[in-house]
């Protein structure tokens, strides 16, 4: 056990009682901040001292972030909280969005809105008292939404980006119980049927053969139904890492639901190389899954060779995986980070081993979205369906666009705006 050399601390040590504060903010808002990291912070800020304040951040930074993807919602909690002077009312016009004049009308920045809601969480202790123990008289804001649209309702049609960690819990609720029906499809095979228009002679000649060679009856099939395989390839790059794991628990809900039309949903994840995670999405535990998967790929929240991952697919599980004429979700944003790799040739032939190749693309949800990026303009005309993927409507409905064959989704209006 290391052994500390005695801290020597004022009789009334404001800065600790904050740096207190939070960490306890931090661990509200996801981050794994127990007790030792506390006093490591507590020491490692009286050893580096508090004249600047990039020092105080990353001393902060190195001793509460051990991920990646906890660097966004420290860094906002630490402007929130350090930096800004009127942080109090910034945090009120996020949780209030329909309160105007406190700051400029914009959307939240990445982890904005749960930094906020970590820190004005009522379960948090109090904040340390002003020197002198006067405390300014507190306001109680009541807001009435009895006219406002339902929870669930504005739930769904919000950004996974943009979520609270209540909104995510409650997302992965509704996500969990989302369906992803298919309609079969007619194999040559053929079953028996009073209403076939087929003739099927093997069995008319074998209920011959019972009459002494004497055709009595003639017996009809129709074909035999059967379903397609489900193929998944996920980008879990920086830029996708939210929208991912939002997926991800949605095809862990498919993959899991009996009757559900699938013969078997195949997943892979992808950022700078190609991991098979479909033998974790079997666990029925969805949050052992994800950290099981998540632990077998190693690229989560790096960087993005679409090309080259997609070439790794092709050449290795294509033919595993793609019989039988199955269908194929790929989620990504398109903003390939490879200029060795060929996408286009890659993506032709994704396409033609598919049945149906379906793109699901998040930053489908702004308004003015171009096809100006060179991976998208590559991608783009060798799919079948352009959708976005951003809340749980887009993926609810995901159905609507595999049960109908000629759904193109946002394809159409794209490829115009490229061949202008």
């Amino acid at each position: 056990m290391p052994e500390y050399i005695p801290l020597e601390l004022p009789e009334n040590p404001r800065l600790a009682q904050n740096i207190i504060h939070f960490a306890r903010a931090l661990r509200r808002a996801g981050l794994p901040v127990g007790p030792g990291r506390v006093i490591d912070a507590i020491r490692a800020v009286e050893a580096a001292g508090f004249t600047e304040k990039r020092d105080f951040y990353w001393t902060l930074h190195a001793c509460f972030v051990t991920r990646p993807e906890h660097r966004a919602t420290f860094s906002q909690l630490f402007r929130l909280y350090w930096r800004d002077p009127r942080y109090l009312e910034h945090m009120m016009s996020l949780m209030l969005p329909s309160v105007r004049g406190v700051q400029e009308e914009r959307a939240a920045d990445a982890a904005e809105k749960r930094a906020a809601q970590a820190l004005l969480d009522d379960n948090l202790p109090d904040m340390p008292e002003p020197e002198g123990g006067q405390r300014e008289e507190e306001i109680s804001i009541e807001v009435d939404a009895s006219q406002t649209i339902s929870t669930d309702e504005k739930l769904r049609s919000l950004d996974f980006e943009q979520m609270s960690l209540e909104e995510v819990a409650e997302a992965k609720r509704i996500i969990a119980s989302l369906e992803l029906p298919v309609k079969p499809i007619k194999s040559r095979r053929g079953k028996a049927s009073t209403h076939g228009r087929q003739a099927d002679w093997r069995r008319t000649i074998r209920g011959a053969m019972r009459q002494g060679g004497e055709l009595q009856k003639l017996a009809l099939k129709e074909p035999r139904p059967r379903w397609p395989n489900l193929v998944v390839l996920c980008d879990i790059s920086g830029s996708m890492s939210q929208y991912s794991r939002m997926v991800l628990h949605f095809l862990h809900a498919v993959a899991n639901q009996k009757g559900a039309g699938w013969a078997k949903v195949h997943a892979f994840t992808f950022g700078t190389r190609l991991t098979n995670i479909t033998r974790h999405l079997a666990t029925r535990d969805v949050d052992a899954a994800l950290k099981a998967a998540g632990a077998e790929a190693q690229d989560w929240e790096g960087g993005t060779r679409i090309g080259e991952c997609l070439h790794s697919f092709n050449r290795d599980w294509s033919r595993r995986v793609m019989g039988q004429g199955a269908v194929v979700l790929l989620i990504t944003d398109g903003l390939d980070r490879d200029p060795e790799g060929d996408l286009e040739k890659e993506m032709q032939r994704l396409h033609l081993s598919s049945r149906r190749l379906i793109w699901l693309n998040p930053l489908l949800r702004w308004d003015g979205f171009a096809p100006k990026a060179t991976g998208i303009k590559k991608m783009l005309p060798h799919v079948d369906s352009f959708r976005a993927s951003h809340s749980i409507q887009s993926l609810a409905d995901l159905a609507e666009a595999i049960s109908r064959p000629d759904d193109l989704g946002e394809k159409a209006r794209l490829m115009a705006m490229i061949n202008e």
